[in-house]
């Protein structure tokens, strides 16, 4: 996930408190650390942009079919922090490449491959007949990172963390949420982006979408019509920029461009909308009607990287489009123990009752009771990009409101932010590289709480290049509007209103 951009990470290293802190340990005498259950493999002093640090690399092995490697970074110019990365999709690998914008600016980071090898993330080959394997890609790995990393830590540096964060986006935002659900004592600061919490319904809503694209020969959507559903959704419902700027608020209507005779390149036929209306809505109990998970939200669909990738798949038999492949992995390799399972097959009443029991408890961190992470003194932000193909930004709202409903106003602890025009954890056409982690320590240590969020829009979505315009993420249900007057690319020309309260334009 992309945080902050690289321009900034001097200064921010330098007003987060950066120092030389006296070493208790040799880095390479980390490899002789004793703790439970962890073998310390490597320990190595190492070089990065932003100066040294120590490099260590371990296992866990809390079962006898458990092999959770791990690395920690610490920089020998630490700031006295520590966060840990979640990772992404069925894991497999450290996610190094994450850690290292962190480390430049002070901390001392960790990763996990959370329990199991393997490069390609859609693949959960590993957890058939492996159940201990299964657990500790759930939530076990990351609790084992923690724990033996803060040891690591403290051994090289004398001194444990003072504040501890977590920061991770799609199966890394779950990650995050599970933190806050499961162990709410070991992070201060918590950032869930764009969080695949509620597991096993978001991979039944795939096999849905898989279903219903697949029904007829007719059903397909090509790129070119998704590009031609967004290029409407967008004139109904967008703003100048491009961007539907509250999703919530749009009633796009695909009918307007219905083919009146046969199909065309500038219309939609009947099966064609239909499709799309049943990835809207979202997956429901054929029995009861009840809502599984909501539908993905207009917006995103002909992006690069948006619904062609993630949802349809480049052939009919979507079996190239990525939840597919997640969803197939999961229930033929986790839940059935049926590698070679049809999804087809799957029906919305019965076999999703039986997924959540057998697999719920495992995968999803859908709890809204964060009362003892509250009590703790805990702070969370929660981000998701409306336009998220892989994720259904609405689902970030429905949990939201749900822990609204069990604990009641959560601003002092916990705030949401929703993205417009941003895809699954980064890029799209709106503003998609977000503040995140200034924004969280601000709140835990100097009880700062975020009334808006930073997000920056960069040529071709690379940090790398120019900024193109900055925009506000205000704390849902709030939603920036401009003020009509001022520079339009300037984060300065809008304000946050809440529903119903309108000044200036979208």
């Amino acid at each position: 996930m992309k945080i902050l951009a690289w321009g900034t990470l001097a200064a921010l290293a330098m007003a987060m408190g950066v120092q030389a802190q006296p070493k208790a340990a040799a880095c390479d005498d980390l490899v002789n650390l004793k703790l439970p259950h962890v073998t310390i493999t490597e320990a190595t002093m190492a070089a990065s942009g932003a100066g040294s640090y120590c490099k260590v690399l371990g296992t866990a092995r809390p079962t006898s079919d458990s092999d959770i490697r791990f690395e920690v970074m610490i920089p020998e110019n630490w700031n006295g922090r520590y966060l840990q990365v979640g990772n992404g999709g069925f894991a497999g690998v450290i996610p190094e490449r994450n850690m290292l914008a962190p480390l430049a600016l002070g901390y001392a980071v960790a990763g996990t491959d959370d329990g199991h090898e393997d490069t390609i993330n859609t693949d959960a080959s590993w957890a058939l007949n492996h159940p201990q394997k299964a657990i500790d890609f759930g939530y076990r790995a990351i609790k084992e990172t923690t724990d033996a990393a803060k040891a690591i830590i403290a051994a090289y540096k004398g001194a444990a963390p003072r504040w501890s964060y977590f920061q991770g986006c799609s199966d890394g935002g779950r990650e995050a949420l599970m933190e806050a659900q499961r162990y709410p004592g070991d992070f201060n600061g918590i950032v869930a982006g764009d969080p695949a919490n509620h597991w096993t319904h978001l991979l039944a809503g795939a096999a849905w979408d898989y279903q219903a694209l697949t029904a007829t020969p007719q059903s397909f959507l090509t790129l070119d019509k998704l590009k031609l559903a967004e290029a409407e959704a967008v004139k109904q419902c967008g703003d100048t920029d491009g961007v539907i700027e509250d999703p919530l608020a749009c009633h796009f209507r695909p009918e307007k461009i219905r083919c009146t005779a046969g199909d065309a390149p500038a219309c939609l036929t009947d099966a064609q909308i239909a499709v799309l209306r049943k990835i809207y809505d979202g997956p429901k109990n054929p029995r009861t009607g009840e809502k599984l998970v909501s539908g993905f939200s207009p917006g995103g669909e002909g992006e690069d990287n948006g619904w062609q990738r993630w949802i349809t798949g480049t052939t009919p038999d979507g079996k190239s489009a990525l939840i597919y492949q997640f969803s197939s992995n999961f229930f033929g390799n986790v839940v059935l123990a049926d590698p070679n399972y049809d999804l087809k097959r799957l029906n919305f009443d019965s076999d999703i009752a039986m997924t959540d029991t057998k697999a719920g408890p495992i995968f999803n961190s859908y709890s809204p009771d964060l009362s003892a992470f509250h009590a703790r003194g805990g702070k969370l932000i929660q981000y998701h990009g409306w336009a998220d193909p892989a994720i259904p930004a609405l689902d970030s709202i429905d949990y939201y409101r749900l822990v609204q409903e069990k604990m009641g106003p959560t601003g002092n602890f916990y705030r949401l932010f929703m993205a417009p025009g941003m895809l699954h954890c980064a890029g799209g056409p709106g503003p998609n590289i977000i503040a995140t982690l200034p924004a969280i320590t601000a709140w835990v240590e100097q009880s700062k709480a975020p009334d808006l969020l930073v997000a920056t829009k960069y040529r071709d979505n690379d940090p790398a290049q120019p900024a193109l315009r900055t925009r506000p993420l205000c704390v849902f249900p709030a939603r920036a509007q401009w003020d009509g007057k001022d520079d339009k690319t300037r984060l300065e020309s809008f304000r946050c209103r809440a529903p119903g309260k309108t000044s200036g334009k979208t």
